[in-house]
């Protein structure tokens, strides 16, 4: 049986990649012709990915790359910006 959720439920779920990390908490709905679009995303303060954004406080994330959707949100980890988190890593090693 499918189960119905309404969007005012999902607001303030917390946001999770499939790997496990915490990545924040849904702020709001893009909906496009009655369709949801996609998830924008509050990113957590302590989450790397935050700062790789150049200090953006959220993400939009495109529907599709919602897994699950239940207590918590999962997310494909490939919403992560991952080559701008590597670069500043290599950023750093350079500069020590």
């Amino acid at each position: 049986m499918l189960k119905v959720k309404k969007i005012s439920n999902i607001i303030g779920s917390k946001v999770f990649t499939d790997g496990g990390d915490y990545f924040g908490e849904i702020e709001e709905a893009n909906i496009v012709d009655n369709k949801i679009d996609g998830w924008r995303i509050r990113l957590a303060r302590s989450s790397r990915i935050m700062d790789s954004l150049k200090g953006a406080k959220g993400i939009i994330v495109p529907h599709q790359f919602v897994k699950a959707m239940g207590e918590v949100i999962i997310v494909n980890k490939s919403v992560v910006p991952e080559r701008e988190i590597e670069e500043e890593a290599k950023t750093e090693e350079i500069n020590v």
